[in-house]
């Protein structure tokens, strides 16, 4: 709460792009954070462990961490001075957060509903979602698809290979609320 005024709170589903049946997170969190606080809170609700660059691309604009500019030639507005009320305010509303710009995960984040803080209620929160998010570094949508097939597949020439370097098992189906809402409560 800044000068006696509270934010408002978007619930925003977020579903990660060319993945069916899809994966998704419904979160709620305060309209006017930061868009570098929603790249945390979405790490921690996919899944995902921020070891790969990022944006958020707004129309023919891109949101992002200023350093990274330089090294790929975009012209990225600094995400740390962007709020999300600012590129986001309409019901039905979309932006798209990209990670990792060699697999190439873009997420869709629609703005589904705009409240006002529930009293008591720390955001951001997770409070709904389906399935694993693919593991880091599996290759996108296509080796992630491999990666099932040959973690499902005994016979599967890659299966002994994947398993291992996923440390024994992997289940795409799960997904524990607790834990992804648990993981946000560090988020500051």
């Amino acid at each position: 709460m800044k000068n006696g005024k509270s934010s408002e709170v978007y619930r925003l589903k977020i579903t990660l792009k060319y993945i069916r049946p899809p994966i998704w997170r419904r979160i709620q969190v305060r309209s006017d954070m930061t868009l570098a606080k929603l790249h945390r809170i979405m790490q921690a609700t996919m899944g995902w462990y921020d070891s790969h660059l990022h944006q958020f691309i707004v129309g023919a604009r891109y949101y992002g961490v200023p350093s990274i500019d330089d090294a790929l030639d975009l012209e990225l507005t600094d995400e740390r001075k962007v709020r999300l009320k600012d590129v986001l305010s309409k019901i039905n509303g979309k932006i798209v957060y990209e990670y990792d710009f060699g697999d190439g995960w873009e997420h869709e984040v629609l703005l589904e509903k705009i409240s006002q803080p529930e009293p008591g209620v720390r955001y951001p929160r997770c409070i709904g979602g389906a399935r694993a998010c693919p593991p880091e570094d599996c290759g996108g949508t296509g080796g992630y698809e491999n990666f099932l097939a040959a973690i499902r597949d005994p016979n599967h020439e890659e299966h002994d290979e994947c398993l291992e370097w996923i440390g024994g098992e992997f289940d795409p189906e799960e997904f524990e609320l607790e834990e992804f809402d648990g993981a946000l409560r560090h988020i500051r």
